[in-house]
């Protein structure tokens, strides 16, 4: 029961929440907020202006991804290009803010098909379990014993330079992890007691599956897909950086540090750039991912 005060003025009654009480609420709901680090803050920030740029390139690019100013070929960061210019005379700002749509879809859709293919062969091996689980197992230790960026040079190069097909050759670079993941957390749930009991009253695999081993996958496949996306920038950008990734008229932004790092003298703006995009955008999905993981962990949340 709140106490409250009566004033009198000029016969007016004025009813109030003591000062302390107010204090309180105020305690209250803080508490109640989630508490957000820095960091973190700073990562949703700027993922928030990547995927703006990713999704409406037009409305921030002061120039299109293929204008040329034949009078300002490799021209420094000034006030008509704010980061300079390429040897073909294009705005730097511009290359960057369209390549971003082509990085954020590339990033997504290698993510997708990792979680797709790997969550499933690891959600029947983990259930399954005896020779099928020994099997598969093995392929993917000899999967993962091969360096993650070899790999992907392999299939890239047997495939022809191409979006679609680096998304095709990141996405299976990326299976094995989530495959070796997935099977490790259904068989420690598998082996709980909500399991048998299901069994025994005549649930099928795929309802339990579906609805009682995948649902505790949820969290640890949240976390290492946002981790993912990270691993997937830095492999497609390196195989643009190569020559074996994305060759359009609106690159990604490996690309364009490919195409930059032959003029790192003569205009250190042209590479300098994408790379700081790069590195920010890895950074920021990091520390997402790990926030996640924080958050989603159990062991680390105060009781």
């Amino acid at each position: 029961m709140h106490i409250t005060q009566v004033a009198q003025a000029g016969g007016t009654q004025f009813i109030g929440r003591p000062l302390g009480a107010r204090r309180f609420s105020i305690a209250l709901l803080r508490q109640k907020l989630p508490k957000v680090s820095l960091p973190v803050i700073l990562a949703i920030f700027v993922l928030t202006v990547i995927l703006l740029c990713a999704v409406i390139p037009g409305a921030f690019a002061p120039y299109g991804p293929t204008d040329m100013d034949s009078d300002a070929v490799l021209a420094p960061p000034g006030l008509h290009h704010w980061l300079g210019t390429d040897h073909f005379g294009r705005d730097i700002l511009s290359l960057l803010i369209y390549g971003a749509g082509q990085s954020v879809v590339m990033a997504l859709g290698t993510v997708a098909i990792a979680v797709t293919v790997g969550g499933t062969i690891g959600l029947i091996t983990g259930y399954v379990g005896g020779l099928t689980d020994f099997v598969v197992m093995r392929l993917v230790d000899v999967w993962l014993s091969v360096p993650q960026m070899m790999l992907a040079i392999i299939i890239a190069t047997a495939l022809r330079a191409s979006f679609t097909h680096t998304i095709l050759a990141v996405g299976i670079v990326l299976v094995a992890p989530f495959v070796r993941m997935i099977r490790g957390q259904v068989m420690s749930v598998r082996a709980r007691p909500f399991i048998a009991a299901s069994h025994a009253i005549g649930t099928g695999h795929a309802t339990i599956i579906l609805r009682h081993v995948l649902p505790h996958c949820a969290a640890p496949l949240l976390v290492m897909a946002t981790i993912a996306v990270a691993m997937s920038i830095l492999i497609a950008s390196a195989l643009s950086f190569i020559g074996i990734g994305v060759i359009e008229d609106r690159p990604d932004w490996g690309f364009l540090l490919s195409q930059g790092h032959n003029y790192l003298t003569v205009a250190w703006w042209y590479p300098t750039f994408p790379g700081l995009a790069i590195t920010a955008l890895v950074i920021s999905v990091n520390a997402l991912g790990n926030a996640l993981r924080i958050r989603l962990d159990p062991r680390t949340v105060r009781r």
